[in-house]
Order: structure tokens, then sequence, then C-alpha cells
């Protein structure tokens, strides 16, 4: 495609700590367009009640003109910083009432939006759309875009807060959209329901810092020092997204294998009966950089992910980086993860967890892990925003029959 001008909001800020596709996938677009990043306005209850905050204080400077609210990142891309605060309207009960001041802060966000796409001097552009649900209702009808693409990477119709609203509101973004882009089979499936035009894209992940045929990868020595088969984790140890009863059964029933977990715990991690087990070694937040090191020193790596309405869609970005170093997975059964059945041990039960690992143990070879290792090398972010404009042209080829 030729050098487009692309829109990108969303609800996470360029600033963010953690991963984030959204930004992934823009700086992926400006290789080859313009992209102009539009970072989420302060709402009015995070002016006042979390006006201490870093993030707050960084947006109010730009609020009060202390600061650009227009950034070149690099060649070819932007962001921006909404400077008008937008109300808090969420707990709103009465649908009506919402859809009013909805649409007066959508309003009030795109006039900005579009004040910057006027001082960059972009021009028919493509709007795309990170799951924005409530600011993202007026788009099509305030900037008047020439392609609207809707993105799909996590059930947050279903998340605590988007659902009061979204619920309703998603399906009617979904219908509206000239292209509906998502990571999951789970998430195509839903779109179906309200637009032909939705495809699986699959998602993009930085494999290079995993790569461990082209550098050496060093294992921490605490690992080095912890007997194997090693048998481990790597990310934040959350209830609501881990099952601990998958890994309790491992600890329990096989303690001549080592359960190293890597990464911070929340209340009932710390309070679980897994810290009674001596083959289960707890070893904390790491460095971003240091983690292929303890994915090095692991003979099987895991991903025992709770199913639940709102996971069974997610794309752990983990696998792609686990796989990108050869190492054999056992994983949750969910529907975003048939895409890596070719590749990954899938399991239902904790006694699957238990079969699966003794099966991926007995049976690794070199074969394998250079199986592993290209299909998550083709996980680039450059090829998943290939997918998203192949997709955004098959929309233009069907609807031109």
């Amino acid at each position: 495609m030729n050098e487009r001008d692309i829109v990108v909001i969303g609800i996470q800020d360029w600033d963010i700590k953690i991963g984030s596709n959204c930004k992934n996938i823009a700086i992926a677009f400006s290789e080859h367009h313009r992209v102009l990043y539009v970072n989420p306005p302060i709402d009015r209850s995070s002016s006042i009640f979390d006006r201490h905050s870093a993030r707050v204080q960084r947006r109010k400077k730009i609020t009060k003109k202390d600061s650009s609210p227009l950034i070149q990142i690099k060649a070819g891309l932007w962001t921006y910083q909404p400077q008008k605060i937008v109300e808090s309207i969420n707990r709103i009960p009465f649908k009506k009432l919402f859809d009013r001041l909805n649409r007066i802060n959508a309003k009030r966000f795109t006039s900005e939006v579009q004040s910057a796409i006027d001082q960059l001097g972009f021009s028919d552009v493509i709007v795309f759309n990170d799951s924005s649900m409530h600011l993202g209702q007026h788009v099509r009808e305030f900037l008047s875009p020439s392609s609207y693409i809707y993105y799909m990477r996590d059930y947050l119709s279903r998340n605590r807060y988007w659902k009061k609203h979204g619920q309703r509101l998603e399906p009617v973004l979904i219908a509206e959209a000239d292209c509906v882009v998502c990571n999951s089979n789970l998430y195509q499936d839903y779109g179906l329901q309200f637009n032909r035009h939705c495809y699986m894209v699959g998602q993009g992940c930085d494999t290079k810092a995993f790569d461990n045929r082209n550098q050496v990868i060093d294992v921490p020595e605490v690992l080095v020092k912890i007997s194997g088969p090693v048998v481990g984790y790597v990310g934040f140890l959350s209830n609501g997204r881990l099952d601990p009863d998958i890994l309790i059964e491992i600890a329990k029933n096989r303690p001549d294998w080592s359960l190293v977990l890597v990464g911070p715990e929340d209340s009932v991690f710390k309070e679980s009966e897994l810290h009674d087990y001596p083959n289960v070694y707890f070893l904390g937040l790491q460095p971003l950089d240091s983690l292929p090191g303890y994915i090095q020193g692991f003979d099987v790596a895991l991903n025992p992910q709770r199913i639940t309405e709102i996971t069974m869609g997610n794309y752990p970005r983990k696998i792609d980086e686990y796989l990108a170093m050869g190492k054999p997975v056992v994983a949750s059964m969910t529907k975003a993860m048939e895409y890596f059945s070719d590749y990954v041990y899938l399991g239902e039960s904790p006694e699957d967890y238990l079969h699966l690992i003794e099966r991926a143990l007995a049976e690794n070879t070199p074969i394998l892990e250079d199986r592993r290792r290209a299909f998550a090398s083709s996980h680039t972010w450059e090829n998943n925003a290939k997918a998203i404009f192949s997709s955004l042209e098959k929309t233009r080829v069907k609807d031109s029959r």
C-alpha cells in the first residue's frame, strides 16, 4: 500500500509501562506511513482523585500549555495529548443521558484530534481504533476518515469497567467499521455477528531478544543452581489470570521437578500453599532484559491460564517468547490458543498439565525446537501490520463485487 496518513486512537497512553499491542502496531505502521498516535484524554475524575499521579501530572502540564501536546517520536511518527478534560460518565445508568454526554465528550476529543491532523497536514486519513468504545463512537461522524478500522485484542466488553456500556456500544462500533481486525479466533467469531469484514490477524512479538540461535543467552546464576528438570513461568502471578491449582498440582505430585516462577505476586499467590513446597522457587520481579535468560533455563515453559469468559480470547505474548527460544510449552486450552495447537501442548485440567509436561520432556528434539522458533519468528509486528492492511484491502475487494 502506498504511504498513507494514519490516526491511531485507543485506551492506552504512549508512555505506558507495560507491553502495548497498539503502540507496537503504530510503530510498525510508521515504517511505511505517517502515523499520529493519540493518547486518551484525562477525564474529570482522574484530574481530581489521581491529581498527584505522575501520569496526570504530565498531562496537566500539557493542558496548562507548559509543554507541546504534539511530539515527534521519530520520522513519520507523532504522539498527541488532548488538552481538554472529558467528563467522567461511565457510572451513569441512563442510556440516553450517557449517550448524549458521550457525544459531547467525543466532539470535544475529536475536535482536538482534527486540529493535530491539520497541523501535520494529514489528508485522506485511516483511523485505527484500539477498543475505544466510548470516545470512538462518533469518530466516523466527526473525523470523516477515508477508512475506519476497529481493533479487538481483548474481551474488554466483559471487563467490569467497560461492560456497563460496552456490551451495548461495542457492537455498534464493530458494525460501522469498514474493517474489524482481531488477535483471536474468539474475537473474530464475536465480530462476525455484526460485520462480515472481520479478520483474525494474529499478533506481533519482538523476538530478537529471545533468539538463542544467533546470540549467547546466559542463564542467571540463581537458576543454574536449581536442579532440573525445570518447569517455569515468566510473568505477573495474578489469580485473575492464572490458576494456582494447576501449579499446586504440579508441585505436589512431582517433587522431582523444580517449579520456577519469575514475576511479582498478587495477594492470592503470596498467601498460596505454593510457598510451602520445597520444589517451588519464587524468583520475583526481574528486569525485562534478563527474562530471556530465565526462559533459557527452563526445560518446559508454562502458561497456566485460568479459563474464564474474559481470558478465553487472550493471545498471550509470552507464548511467542517461549516458542522463539524453542522451548516446549504447556498451556491452558482456550479459543485463542487453538492458533498454537500445532506447536503447544494444550490442557484443560491440572491433571492434564502433569501428563503434558511429561510428554513435552520426553518428546523434545532439536527439530521440534527449530519448528517452534520458525513459527514464532514469523509473528513480527511488521507482519502484523501487513496483515491489517491486507484485511482492509480484502474489505474493498469484497465491497466492489
